[in-house]
């Protein structure tokens, strides 16, 4: 079996996990537009693309399915996932299973207030959450929504452009330069209405990280929970996993009624023994890692499911109290 992972970028343990179900029977390829990304360190084939939104990335990506005989292909980039989903059909055409849930999955999940008002369709918490700044002004003068508040970009990825206010003379600056800089940045492209921004509700309290599991189908397997103990440029640097029977059932709740496939990386928030669910993100998200060394296997289910067979459910629960803490290591990228 071949392996493409397109936005490679940093995630180079995702594409170790990979290579060690496939072995020597097959090709991790590895894809980012630039030669030095990290994860390419670890790939089998290694290729230069074009930035997501140039016209030609679809058709160079298509081109690399056909030279390499990729079977499956994964992204690991939130601004593409919109693009592959629209283009599945293409790529399942040569034979390529796009581990990307489709359109309106990822419609869903990448506007993060249509995330916020499917969270409340089923019945679950989600912070107050805005994108007309007047309504949001307005909501703070009747005392609905309350101070210290965050920004940031209605369609965005990581933690770019996040910002706290902590009154309204904050809020209004803040909120100017925020739709400048998004305007300015690669997210200009990505956002296609007006009210670009969001003002949310700050959830002061523990944060957990889930993986939901979905198989390719869209049907929901398990899910593992852990408990966030130290965060670094957005993403999870230290963490626990937990048995809190409560937050799985927020996700397999989310997992049924979303029916994504692969792996849903979603953020929830406590506050006075309440749950709040705040991001949906259907890929493989920073936190995956400490699912995977607490013996949680996707990449294994993954490579079945391409392959027809199945796998045992027991396979998405991780072992508990088990804790982990990334680290820096220095790569040879090449000349």
């Amino acid at each position: 079996m071949n392996i493409l992972f397109t936005c490679a970028g940093r995630r180079r343990y995702l594409l170790k996990y990979f290579k060690e179900v496939i072995g020597e029977g097959g090709n991790i390829v590895a894809t980012d537009m630039q030669l030095s990304a990290p994860a390419l360190t670890i790939a089998d084939v290694k290729i230069q693309v074009p930035r997501v939104y140039a016209e030609d990335y679809i058709p160079k990506t298509l081109e690399i399915c056909k030279e390499q005989k990729i079977d499956v292909l994964i992204s690991l980039n939130d601004l593409e996932l919109p693009i592959l989903s629209k283009c599945k059909a293409d790529f399942e055409a040569l034979g390529v299973k796009v581990i990307v849930s489709d359109p309106n999955v990822i419609d869903v999940c990448f506007d993060k207030y249509k995330t916020a008002g499917f969270i409340e369709s089923l019945g679950l918490k989600t912070p107050r959450t805005y994108v007309d700044y007047n309504e949001a002004v307005a909501a703070i003068k009747d005392g609905e929504l309350k101070f210290p508040l965050i920004i940031k970009p209605r369609w965005g990825s990581g933690s770019i452009g996040l910002e706290f206010v902590d009154d309204l003379e904050e809020l209004e600056m803040v909120y100017k330069l925020e739709r400048k800089k998004v305007m300015k940045s690669i997210l200009a492209t990505a956002s296609v209405d007006d009210n670009f921004l969001l003002i949310q509700e700050v959830i002061k309290g523990p944060e957990y990280g889930l993986d939901i599991a979905n198989d390719l189908k869209g049907k929901y397997r398990g899910v593992s929970v852990k408990q966030k103990l130290a965060m670094r440029s957005g993403e999870t640097d230290k963490a626990i996993t937990v048995d809190n029977a409560k937050i799985r059932e927020i996700g397999a709740t989310i997992g049924r009624a979303l029916k994504h496939i692969g792996n849903l990386d979603c953020d929830v928030l406590e506050r006075d023994g309440e749950f709040y669910v705040l991001e949906l993100n259907p890929r493989f998200g920073g936190g995956y890692p400490f699912s995977q060394e607490a013996g949680v296997n996707m990449p294994k289910a993954i490579v079945a499911w391409a392959q027809g067979e199945d796998v045992a459910n027991e396979m998405f629960f991780p072992k508990y109290g088990k804790m982990f803490s990334k680290c820096d290591i220095l790569l040879n990228v090449g000349e």
